[in-house]
């Protein structure tokens, strides 16, 4: 009988995941199934670009898949029971009446992600746009291309999705009022280098920047601030951060107050050693321990991490011992500015920092490095596939905590 694998969510990390799996572990011992809701694959660090108005590339996961052992299942994942081992989904591969259904696991990889926080503030799930998926991002698009010259748009939040946000709307459409409302500095975390680029570049495109703006209440036209400011609206967009999917919460997973489901260094549940978790969905400790944050930069090593610790526990080979570290954060200002800014493991900011069309071009050639190792899941370093041998059916290592 084959060792069932199930993985939970096809984002960067489940996607990666799923495929760095189908490379080390032999088809005939192994069934690999990959549950998502939609049969693409989402480039969600482009979100602020299919806003903007730019087109995608489409990456059906039928193609990226094919001959890889692993089998796609188009479903909504609608609960787990992890005493049980067991998914329930609702199928999502066509018309018709949707159908129910459960799928058994031996060991489950959850990588559900997150999706954008209103964070409690009144007005923002009737008023704002947000650009943590695909139909966010289009219906931001549609609401863009309606607006006429002159007419504004305020991007609420100051962290990276909110600075490409802004500087991408605002480049694009250069005859939009565009602001930016940040809790704090503009940049605050970043080197005085960057800083300064920063700045620069929101002074290039018209930018309006809000420093210290801490929106208490959103509007069809317009966003209040804590100190009463009001800044008019034709638009608003959302990006001060993101909520887990709630799944986890309501499973017997130990789980941190916001969901996150709580790892060991090989991103192993603390409570289930049946279950692992990356990316947003999982609290992993990173240099220093202090918590990886929610991040491509962080989900894809995850994923790494995970795929090859549950090969190892399958087939007795060693465990991964990679700490899984910061270099850089990468932010794009528009298509012809960026800014690359370096850091230290544990993501704080150095002095040094790369700037301008350099920057746009190492960003980019990130961007599509990362989606090119999701389209070909079977390319990139030689490997060797290994047969199972055992079942990792306890926890067989101590396991450090998250938290």
């Amino acid at each position: 009988m084959q060792y069932r694998i199930v993985v939970l969510g096809a984002g960067y990390t489940g996607a990666i995941a799923a495929g760095r799996l189908a490379r080390r572990l032999h088809r005939e011992d192994v069934a690999i199934t990959l549950v998502n809701a939609e049969p693409d694959f989402i480039e969600r660090v482009r979100m602020h670009q299919l806003a903007a108005g730019q087109d995608l590339r489409p990456r059906p996961f039928s193609e990226m898949f094919a001959g890889t052992g692993v089998t796609l299942k188009l479903a909504k994942v609608t609960g787990v029971d992890v005493d049980r081992k067991t998914v329930a989904v609702v199928d999502a591969s066509g018309p018709g009446e949707p159908e129910t259904e459960e799928l058994a696991y031996d060991t489950l990889v959850y990588a559900l992600g997150s999706g954008w926080n209103d964070q409690g503030v009144p007005g923002v799930a009737e008023h704002a746009h947000q650009i943590a998926g695909r139909p966010g991002a289009l219906r931001l698009r549609e609401r863009l291309a309606r607006l006429d010259a002159g007419e504004s748009v305020v991007v609420v939040g100051g962290g990276l999705t909110g600075l490409e946000a802004a500087t991408e709307i605002a480049e694009a459409r250069p005859d939009l009022d565009v602001a930016l409302a940040a809790r704090g500095e503009l940049g605050d975390w970043l080197s005085p280098k960057g800083r300064r680029h920063l700045r620069k570049v929101c002074d290039k495109l018209g930018i309006t920047v809000h420093e210290h703006a801490s929106v208490t209440g959103v509007e069809a036209d317009r966003v209040t601030t804590a100190d009463g400011e009001t800044i008019p609206a034709a638009a608003t967009v959302w990006t001060t951060g993101f909520a887990v999917h709630p799944i986890a919460q309501a499973t017997t997973l130990d789980v941190n107050d916001t969901g996150q489901i709580l790892v060991d260094g090989t991103m192993r549940s603390v409570s289930h050693p049946d279950v692992y978790a990356i990316g947003d969905a999982a609290l992993a400790m990173g240099p220093g321990d202090k918590p990886l944050r929610m991040s491509c930069a962080s989900g894809t090593p995850m994923a790494w991490q995970a795929a090859d610790a549950i090969a190892a526990r399958l087939t007795g080979g060693k465990l991964p011992s990679v700490t899984i570290r910061y270099f850089n954060q990468c932010i794009s200002l528009g298509r012809k500015e960026g800014l690359i800014q370096y850091v230290t493991a544990d993501d704080r900011a150095v002095r040094a920092a790369l700037t301008g069309r350099l920057a746009a071009a190492y960003k980019e050639l990130i961007c599509k490095g990362a989606a090119w190792g999701v389209a070909n899941p079977m390319l990139g370093l030689p490997t060797r596939r290994r047969h199972v041998v055992r079942q990792p059916a306890r926890a067989d290592a101590p396991l450090r905590t998250a938290a």
